[in-house]
């Protein structure tokens, strides 16, 4: 007999250029136990109380609140990035996410990044949120050495976080070992962008099980550890013709994470 080890959700940013208001759709219609809201990928995904209702409408939870600190995001809730995780927390209580995805600062955030350690711990002790810090990866051109372009660093487990995201696809271009980096966290792996990718220079975030990260492992991994954090699948499926395409790899993320994470159970 197996059982799923984990809530699998499904982030909005995976049916881009699609909504937030589709994303709940997919989720239901697939079977998804719930949903990552990408804030700043489209304007509902900005409005707490439209994105509450769309999780009651539909059923379906919110497991996280992606914060808004992408390149193209910098704009989003304004220009302050503590601003920003504050608003994203603030979403996450209302929704009831327990969990907020940050990415580490830019290079050039330098003042963000001299406090950013010791500023994600006050907030999660003021706010009762986790603040799970992803993984990231260089910036390059080619397959040449990239360039550092986060602070304090790309890898969370270098630092004293109390809660830390695993992304595959980021893994992949910066080569490093997704089972290797779970093994450092340990319990402060609090959340995973179940992804993949191929090493390439590009973000790929392919469909899990084509690309070369090793997602099959890494899922058997956290199975056999006991992981009681968050799955979310985090896929490109721009390139996809038709919604009937898009759904198709939506699923095949869903089933991929099912079959992998199943664990025996007596």
């Amino acid at each position: 007999m197996t059982r799923p080890a984990n809530r699998i959700g499904l982030s909005t940013s995976s049916v881009y250029p699609e909504s937030s208001a589709h994303a709940f759709g997919y989720a239901a219609a697939l079977g998804y136990d719930a949903v990552e809201v990408m804030v700043g990928m489209d304007a509902l995904s900005q409005q707490t109380a439209a994105v509450r209702q769309l999780s009651d409408h539909h059923g379906v939870p919110v497991s996280a609140v992606h914060a808004p600190c992408l390149l193209f995001t910098q704009r989003v809730w304004g220009t302050e990035p503590w601003g920003k995780l504050e608003r994203s927390a603030e979403m996450a209580a209302v929704v009831g996410a327990e969990v907020v995805v940050v990415h580490p600062p830019f290079r050039w955030q330098k003042d963000y990044a001299r406090d950013f350690v010791t500023g994600i711990a006050a907030l999660e002790e003021s706010t009762g949120i986790a603040f799970a810090v992803e993984n990231m990866y260089p910036w390059r051109a080619s397959q040449r050495r990239g360039v550092e372009m986060y602070m304090p660093g790309r890898d969370p487990s270098e630092e004293p976080y109390a809660n830390t995201t695993i992304d595959l696809s980021h893994a992949a271009i910066a080569a490093d070992d997704p089972v290797a980096m779970a093994r450092r966290l340990g319990p402060r792996l609090r959340h995973v962008h179940l992804t993949d990718g191929t090493g390439s220079a590009r973000d790929e975030h392919l469909v899990p099980g084509r690309g070369t990260a090793g997602a099959a492992e890494f899922l058997r991994h956290l199975a056999a550890e006991g992981f009681g954090g968050e799955v979310v699948v985090e896929i490109n499926t721009r390139r996809c013709s038709t919604p009937q395409e898009r759904e198709q790899d939506l699923r095949e993320s869903l089933d991929f994470a099912r079959r992998h994470l199943a664990v025996g159970t007596p």
